[in-house]
């Protein structure tokens, strides 16, 4: 039995708790300070009001003032925060970790530093750590297509887990491998990790078909829906995101993988990604469609950012024409100004006449 710390009281940090608990590790679940009302129903009723789901028995809760308490002993800390509070959790995990401790991240996104570089999030979490901490524990990530609901009504789940320490990924899957939880291993945390983000910006932009189809009033009389424009928007997303991933140090071919297309297949199914990407199709601004999602995380749109940031770098050092990512830009466009989207679908694919 093992003892594991998830710092992250949200759906996702907190579904990993299941195949934890069904292993027999002791596993503590610690609310961050946007999880107070979360803990307090975990506390109280072993209820999460979210997950709609009773805490399995092996499940410990703690508020973020308990931390230090949660963390001690820990053998894995599962790092649950949203994107933003990828800093936060570096530092804050920082003086209460000891030499040997592995951290695995289900956290999704890119940051773009000063200087135009796009870096992925565990190296930005382990860059809060103690300078003399950083090489003495193991960081990992988890990529793939996972609904937290789903993972904790024990339906067949398949993912990556990613690191550049090879060692740690199989005690790793030894420790959250289920019979429903299927886990594969890979060294290409570049790749894995800057798909896993991109599919966030692509959801938005296959979710503006639904939008579209508001704007005509709906189906027609025919019953025709929107699902063509949807199918091109999801093909130029591949495309596109295959190339930034060769851009950035991955392998492309995880594009085709659980960490490219299938994750965008599974958030395409629902959530506050395709919501905006709806809200955006139906022709309201950025900024009216987030006032309209006021209590919503919206990863999509802070990746979206980050690669706006990035663009402008990647074009002066060569590596990317001005006239690649159609879709990628028209993105940015939305998410940077105020005006509604225009798709530009002839430009979103190339001739091929070999």
């Amino acid at each position: 039995m093992s003892r594991v710390t998830i710092v992250g009281a949200g759906m996702m940090g907190t579904a990993m708790a299941w195949p934890l608990s069904d292993n027999g590790h002791q596993v503590r679940l610690v609310g961050t300070h946007l999880d107070r009302e979360l803990i307090d129903s975990c506390l109280a009723q072993r209820f999460h009001p979210r997950l709609r789901r009773r805490l399995p028995d092996a499940v410990q809760p703690f508020h973020v003032d308990q931390l230090e308490q949660a963390v001690r002993g820990a053998d894995v800390i599962v790092s649950g925060v949203s994107s933003p509070g990828v800093h936060w959790i570096g530092r804050a995990l920082g003086p209460h970790l000891e030499p040997g401790m592995r951290i695995i991240a289900v956290t999704k996104g890119l940051e773009a530093t000063a200087g135009g570089d796009l870096r992925i999030l565990p190296d930005v979490l382990a860059d809060e750590l103690p300078a003399g901490l950083r090489e003495k524990v193991s960081v990992a990530a988890i990529g793939g297509p996972c609904i937290a609901g789903e993972l904790a009504g024990r339906r067949h789940t398949c993912v990556y887990f990613t690191s550049r320490d090879r060692a740690v990924l199989p005690v790793l899957r030894q420790m959250f491998k289920t019979s429903y939880y299927h886990i594969f291993l890979s060294t290409d945390i570049v790749g894995v990790e800057v798909c896993v983000a991109l599919k966030n910006a692509y959801t938005l932009a296959v979710g503006l078909a639904e939008g579209m189809l508001d704007r005509f009033g709906g189906p027609d009389e025919a019953g025709a829906r929107n699902h063509n424009p949807a199918a091109a928007l999801f093909g130029a997303s591949a495309k596109e995101m295959a190339r930034l991933v060769g851009i950035l140090g991955g392998n492309p071919d995880m594009v085709a993988s659980l960490p490219g297309v299938a994750d965008e297949y599974v958030t395409c199914m629902g959530g506050r990604t395709v919501r905006l990407g709806r809200l955006l199709g139906k022709g309201l601004t950025y900024e009216q469609a987030r006032a309209e999602l006021a209590e919503e995380t919206l990863e999509s749109a802070f990746v979206v950012a980050q690669i706006a940031k990035a663009l402008p770098a990647l074009e002066a050092r060569g590596l990317l024409g001005r006239d690649e990512l159609p879709l990628t830009r028209c993105l940015c466009r939305v998410i940077a100004g105020r005006d509604p989207v225009e798709v530009e679908f002839d430009r979103l694919f190339t001739d091929d006449l070999r």
